[in-house]
């Protein structure tokens, strides 16, 4: 059986070119980077050249940039670490109610010490209302955190518009860029974002990097304490490994990421189209035209979501609900539900999310067998059978719409 990935929003594979930069860094080249000896500086080398490739990607100061574990790690950084720095100015915080649950569950947690989060709602397309952001903005305000790009959904967000308003009010602006860096361009300073956070395993780096842009005289607490590396930002020994790994997948994102998201897009609309014309009774989740490339959520009613990931997962097909970080959970995608998607339809939730290695003849075998799994799964559904009936419920008649 052949297997194909459609869950690159989850995480992608190490990119050869990147494994074979970080082998060295396993044995031949094992210093410590805070070593003052030969083998100490051998390695540091690596680590700042990672740190300049880095910045270069979205526009920033190699001292700018700050490695970290991950993606969750960089957004606990920049809330918890802004609020202790500035709770002199203000205990606000404004954020959307379909972040990812590294920025959700922190405010939440925040909110339990005291501080006050603003959730702002999202319209149908997941698309944030600027004139709402602006009116939550109060004299205590101090951070605005909003996505570049939703996980689930693939929305982007007008982050410049975002920061522009964040610049007017003089309130410090996060950005969890972790969906968007590598496939669509991201400037720190195009966007006036102060703090942002990049993920690896999510451009072909491995799991466990990440890095936070802070912009030069952001203050800022630690999260850790310790050593003084990464300039007093984040104490520990660095994984060197993984942060040449890191560098390499920014420089070659760089390079590439015009030509690969012309590419990715043609088989995603390619996927879309095909779903769109062989399958009846389907929704599309997240915005038409602002959007990830790579990425197709697509409701099919009258089904559960889980069988249908499942019966593809037989066919060798991997693809997702929504976030990889929330699976397990039973309840409804909170994304759709902020952009008031009828509950059986969030049920029925798909999220298809290519990468550079997919090809024409893998979105086509998904066009081909998923129409007669979702008929399979719909002939075995009570909703698909009384949706002609007058005893159906609201859901039901909300569903025949499609």
């Amino acid at each position: 059986m052949n297997h194909i990935y459609l869950d690159n929003n989850a995480t992608t594979p190490v990119r050869p070119e990147v494994l074979s930069a970080m082998l060295p860094y396993f044995s031949e080249q094992f210093g410590n980077p805070s070593s003052v000896h030969w083998a100490g500086r051998q390695v540091s080398g690596a680590l700042e050249k990672a740190r300049a490739q880095v910045a270069t990607l979205i526009n920033a100061a190699p001292a700018e940039i700050v490695f970290v574990s991950c993606g969750s790690e960089g957004d606990n950084m920049a809330l918890l670490g802004t609020l202790d720095a500035l709770s002199v100015k203000g205990k606000h915080i404004i954020t959307t109610a379909v972040e990812h649950p590294a920025v959700l569950n922190t405010c939440e947690y925040l909110e339990k010490r005291g501080y006050s989060v603003t959730y702002l709602p999202v319209d149908a397309d997941g698309m944030l209302d600027l004139v709402e952001l602006e009116a939550a903005i109060t004299p205590e305000t101090v951070l605005i955190s909003v996505m570049w790009a939703n996980n689930e959904t693939g929305t982007l967000f007008p982050i410049a518009e975002i920061g522009a308003i964040a610049k007017k009010h003089k309130v410090r602006f996060h950005c969890d860029a972790v969906q968007a860096v590598g496939k669509v361009p991201v400037d720190v300073q195009a966007s006036n974002v102060d703090l942002l956070v990049i993920s690896g395993h999510k451009l072909g780096a491995p799991k466990g990097i990440g890095a936070i842009y802070i912009r030069r005289g952001t203050k800022l607490t630690p999260l850790l304490h310790g050593g003084h590396q990464e300039r007093n930002r984040r104490a520990g020994t660095h994984n060197v490994p993984s942060i040449v790994g890191l560098g390499l997948a920014c420089e070659l994102a760089g390079q590439e990421m015009v030509e690969k998201s012309v590419q990715i897009k043609a088989l995603r609309d390619r996927l879309e189209a095909g779903l769109f014309a062989s399958v009846p009774q389907i929704k599309l989740n997240g915005h038409p035209t602002e959007r990830l490339p790579n990425t197709l959520n697509v409701s099919f009613a009258w089904i559960e979501g889980e069988s249908l990931l499942m019966s593809l997962d037989m066919k060798g097909i991997a693809a997702s609900s929504g976030s990889a970080c929330t699976s397990g959970s039973l309840e409804p995608s909170h994304v759709l539900g902020a952009m008031c998607v009828e509950v059986t339809l969030a049920h029925s939730s798909t999220r298809f999310s290519l990468g550079a290695n997919n090809t024409a003849e893998e979105i086509d075998y998904v066009i081909e067998i998923l129409p007669p799994i979702v008929q399979r799964l719909r002939d075995m559904s009570p909703l698909y059978n009384c949706r002609d009936r007058e005893t159906c419920t609201v859901g039901c008649n909300t569903l025949q719409n499609l």
